[in-house]
């Protein structure tokens, strides 16, 4: 592998092991926030529900991502874990998992693309029984160029939208080999993991990266699905004067109605300050749109893959290239505007910041061991497709996260429940 790491005592490729110390106490630190995981790992350590299990988890490797191996790994699960991104690695974190739990990690940050294809495929080479994914890298590698080791594999979860419309299309051509369970589906992730997770992680990621301040300022928000809803919320909370740009009318329509400026990218190139795309797709912003840009105009990503903004155009219409601070590259275009753009067009919620904050991913984390568990119980009569998880899952997750706040709701009474399920009461 192309990058040179301190040697571990059990198969893994981390920075360096002398971090542990530093990665240990952000461990702990983040599980003091990730109360749902707490109960289930409980309930794992007594029953030993994934006993004999192999997974391979393709995740961003931060504190929270830690405190989920270590819930499957007591659980009696065989884990390991690569990066799916990468800049989004905690490489103190990568140091305590090898050192402390003796969880291997296959990840270090602002690695080249050889060494984390060569990071996955060293997952890969663990032998799943379950596949982890955030983003669909791993799925899609052990059926295109690893396929000698999909025998044994029972089925695998998704953590990310991007990830799941990939697999959704690979369900539909027939091609997937095991059942998924879309975990990014669940509501206990995408109302909030989404919406206030990535809201919050991705402002925090864009001002530590610039010390741009907000307010006054033109944000353009691309997309508007959960993401798009909760970074243009905390925009607007920073005082910037948010305009949304989308392709569906029900979503653009939504916008309108919650307050904020619609207009297609190409007017919008003209007016923002600063843009973020949170769509999952590619090419949302292209030389068509640079060209309208302002001078300092700001351009960042919080969407999975770092396609959303067209790269190599700007490079091509640039007559150089600087990197001014951590994080920021500055393209000085032929006709002398300079476009600043953020963490390499990868997420920067986990290039310049540390992702979602440890409250919120104690929900999807939560969902993502009770939907290994499930798969592991239930994967003999489940297809090769893409699944939801289960809503009484999805709730016990809501249920307990209310418990750990502290928060009581009411119940219906069994005559409302009779009346809720019959028609004949009427007016």
């Amino acid at each position: 592998m192309s990058t040179v790491s301190t040697a571990a005592p059990i198969n893994s490729d981390i920075k360096s092991l002398e971090l542990a110390e530093l990665g240990k106490k952000r461990i702990e630190w983040a599980n003091q926030s990730m109360k749902v995981l707490q109960i289930i790992r409980k309930e794992f350590i007594k029953n030993q529900p994934l006993k004999g299990i192999r997974v391979s988890a393709c995740l961003h490797v931060t504190a929270e991502t830690a405190n989920l191996a270590i819930c499957l790994r007591d659980g009696g699960a065989d884990v390991v874990l690569c990066a799916s991104n990468p800049l989004s690695t905690q490489d103190d974190v990568s140091a305590s998992l090898v050192r402390d739990q003796g969880i291997p990690v296959f990840a270090i940050k602002g690695e080249d693309n050889d060494t984390y294809y060569n990071h996955i495929l060293a997952a890969i080479d663990h032998k799943p029984h379950i596949t982890m994914d955030d983003g669909a890298d791993l799925v899609t590698i052990l059926h295109t160029k690893r396929t000698d080791a999909l025998e044994g594999v029972i089925g695998g979860t998704e953590e990310t939208t991007t990830g799941v419309i990939r697999l959704r299309a690979m369900a539909k051509e027939g091609v997937l080999k095991f059942p998924i369970v879309a975990v990014n589906d669940a509501d206990t992730k995408h109302l909030f993991d989404n919406r206030y997770g990535t809201g919050q992680s991705t402002i925090d990621g864009i001002i530590r990266a610039t010390n741009f301040l907000l307010a006054g300022s033109k944000f353009v928000v691309a997309g508007y699905g959960w993401c798009g809803r909760g970074l243009a919320s905390r925009a607007r909370g920073n005082g910037a004067e948010v305009i949304i740009t989308e392709v569906d009318p029900t979503k653009a329509l939504e916008a309108v109605m919650d307050g904020f400026r619609v207009m297609s990218m190409s007017e919008a190139a003209k007016l923002g300050d600063v843009f973020c795309t949170v769509t999952g797709n590619k090419s949302v912003l292209t030389k068509d749109h640079f060209d309208l840009m302002k001078d300092g105009a700001i351009i960042s990503n919080s969407g999975h893959f770092n396609v959303e903004i067209d790269i190599p155009a700007l490079e091509k219409m640039s007559s150089s290239k600087r990197t001014t601070r951590t994080y920021v590259d500055e393209y000085s275009l032929k006709d002398g505007r300079k476009i600043n753009l953020l963490g390499e067009g990868r997420l920067i919620n986990l290039a310049a910041a540390e992702g979602h904050p440890a409250s919120v991913m104690d929900m999807s984390f939560a969902d993502q061991a009770l939907s290994v568990e499930y798969m592991v119980k239930n994967f003999k009569t489940l297809e090769k497709k893409v699944y939801k998880v289960p809503d009484e899952l999805d709730k016990r997750v809501a249920k307990l996260k209310l418990e750990s706040m502290a928060i009581k709701i009411d119940r219906l009474s069994p005559e409302q429940e009779e009346y809720l399920a019959g028609w004949s009461e009427g007016t």
